[in-house]
């Protein structure tokens, strides 16, 4: 069966910079939203698309943080997002769209990766499937008035290889009819990362608004503070080859720049190309799972997302 989900000739690999990707690009008069854009390959992507003369708006909880990382590039501005908080989320995006009436290039970055145990967001869902997906989800939708203003938007969410581990069990996102592992949630929020840029892009290509999910390879950053020493070493281990922050940017650049998608979206990418269909084997570290990118389940998860959030898409 012929499917978009099939790699491309694309002339960029797992070693590929955000920087390389980015060159020859002039991204003047272009606005960018990067959440978690003040540390690691958030930072990475914000550093890459101002270099090119985008006006990048970066969304993070630790203002502190952004100012010292961000004082140093031009171009950038911070507000501030805790993507745990609807009415947070709500503010951030009135402060933005007081100020720009058109959203080119939004990327859905920042992310929490296993807490030590059962946390809820503030609507009081499952904190990585609140703040990975739900917040995401309201975000975007509350910026949509902007990204259809752009005459062409991409958006690029970040998921993961985790999403393996996790058959998107819309039923019972919460963990109340199972014992709760924080592996299996994150691997729930990955999923559901995938599934939304499936349905976003059905939604938003009439009005040149394409989407991607975007795997950006394993990169030691501080999303893994919450991991034992030893479960880090174990990982270690399972990995071997780490990327820099710089080439863990590449994919989602490569996402948003790049002409070959042109008149293409919905795709789950990694190492700078549209990522390989494989079986749904946990074993297997690469690739997307044919769950992860189904058309039924991607539709049943935006619908229960505007039920939880409140948000729907005009």
């Amino acid at each position: 069966m012929r499917t978009a989900q099939a790699p491309i000739h694309s002339a960029f690999n797992a070693q590929s910079t955000a920087a390389e990707v980015a060159a020859g690009h002039n991204l003047t008069g272009k606005t960018a939203l990067v959440t978690g854009g003040n540390s690691g390959i958030g930072y990475e992507t914000v550093k890459t698309l101002a270099a090119a003369g985008a006006q990048v708006v970066v969304g993070a909880r630790d203002a502190g943080k952004a100012a010292v990382q961000l004082s140093r590039l031009k171009n950038v501005a911070f507000i501030p997002l805790d993507l745990a908080d609807p009415a947070a989320v709500d503010a951030f995006a009135e402060q933005f769209l007081a100020a720009h009436n058109r959203l080119h290039l939004l990327f859905n970055n920042a992310g929490i990766f296993r807490p030590p145990q059962l946390l809820k967001d503030k609507r009081g869902y499952e904190l990585q499937f609140g703040v990975n997906h739900l917040g995401h989800f309201q975000l975007t939708g509350r910026l949509w008035p902007a990204l259809k203003n752009a005459g062409g938007a991409r958006v690029m969410s970040l998921s993961s290889i985790g999403h393996r581990r996790m058959n998107g069990k819309l039923d019972d996102v919460n963990f109340e009819k199972h014992p709760y592992d924080r592996m299996e949630a994150y691997a729930h929020s990955k999923t559901a990362n995938s599934l939304f840029a499936v349905e976003l892009d059905r939604v938003g290509r009439e009005y040149g608004v394409r989407a991607f999910a975007v795997h950006p390879g394993s990169i030691r950053t501080d999303i893994f503070r919450y991991m034992t020493d030893e479960e880090l070493q174990a990982w270690e281990q399972q990995v071997k080859h780490f990327k820099t922050p710089q080439q863990g940017a590449a994919t989602a650049v490569w996402c948003a720049l790049s002409e070959q998608l042109n008149n293409r979206g919905g795709v789950y990418c990694e190492d700078c190309n549209i990522a390989e269909l494989v079986p749904d084997d946990v074993g297997i570290i690469y690739g997307v799972r044919h769950f992860a990118i189904d058309a039924e389940k991607a539709m049943a998860l935006w619908q229960l997302s505007e039920k939880i959030t409140g948000v729907r898409w005009p």
